[in-house]
């Protein structure tokens, strides 16, 4: 599975592959978004569904793929402290924020930030027209994230500090997206930076939220467990498709068809949340589909 996987980088073939990667992990970030922001506390439901990730990730890290090489344990360490930020920050939005809101800010930050990074750190670089799809898909999320500020009630006290740490996110979402893409294309076995990856990853936010459990009713552990299962695998195949995408191909165009999550992530606010989406709203999440298109057909 490896080889073949490898096999495809660069190839028509692996631009087809990535493409449906980005928008497999567009849809199911969305859904892992929503997961967090639920009923429960966001610290909690990030902390169970990382602790169920880094469980069933242990044997496969450990017995099943190979072990990473040496220069792989700095990078690793590097992706640590990245994403302990990038968490921090993400449940500190959530807190604060009605979903609709801080999602598309968070969202619209990343892949512009993804794009110049990837320039800097794999030379790659947009042409004219591909700058163009990315300036109207962030501009329909921010769009949205601006309308959806003026109609929604929820939370409005605490907005303000949300909106500042959406955009710190979305500058964490840029900075993981692009050293996790030198992390995967830094080892031969992309599986190996995988497992590693979620083993790793999976005991920060459980180790930081281990006072915040004794707060929680007992009737609400098995609801948490089911989410922190659900979630894990919701994981595995979100942001393992991304980081696969990445290698594959082209870095920033990964980054950027992925964010036609906040697509989906408004649907799922209207659908799962309660969260009304109108006319206006829906004009603004085809324009962030068409900015998605631009982007593949002008590259």
């Amino acid at each position: 599975m490896s080889e073949w996987l490898t096999s495809l980088e660069g190839t028509p073939a692996g631009h087809q592959a990535a493409l449906v990667l980005a928008l497999m992990a567009a849809l199911l970030h969305a859904l892992f978004g929503a997961l967090q922001k639920g009923r429960h506390d966001p610290w909690l439901s990030r902390a169970v569904i990382d602790a169920c990730y880094g469980l069933i990730a242990a044997p496969f890290a450990l017995f099943v793929v190979p072990w990473p090489e040496p220069h792989m344990w700095p990078i690793f360490a590097g992706v640590f402290v990245i994403h302990a930020g990038y968490k921090l920050a993400q449940a500190m939005t959530y807190s604060r924020g009605a979903y609709t809101v801080v999602y598309p800010v968070v969202r619209g930050t990343g892949p512009l930030f993804a794009v110049i990074g990837a320039g800097f750190l794999f030379d790659e670089h947009f042409n004219a027209g591909q700058w163009v799809g990315v300036g109207v898909l962030v501009a329909g999320i921010y769009g949205l994230a601006l309308y959806n500020l003026r109609t929604i009630t929820l939370n409005r006290e605490t907005m303000i500090p949300a909106l500042g740490f959406a955009v710190l996110t979305g500058g964490f979402v840029a900075l993981y997206t692009t050293y996790d893409a030198y992390g995967i294309r830094a080892t031969a076995d992309p599986f190996t930076f995988l497992a590693w990856f979620f083993f790793i990853d999976g005991w920060f936010m459980p180790l930081l939220t281990l006072r915040r459990w004794r707060n929680v009713p007992s009737s609400e552990f098995v609801p948490l467990l089911k989410r922190g299962v659900i979630g894990a695998f919701v994981a595995y195949f979100s942001f393992g498709a991304i980081m696969m995408a990445t290698r594959l191909d082209n870095v920033g165009q990964a980054a950027v068809l992925r964010e036609t999550s906040t697509v989906f992530a408004a649907l799922i606010g209207w659908l799962v949340l309660g969260e009304k989406v109108g006319p206006r709203r829906t004009a603004l999440m085809a324009l962030i589909a068409v900015g998605a298109v631009i982007v593949e057909v002008a590259g």
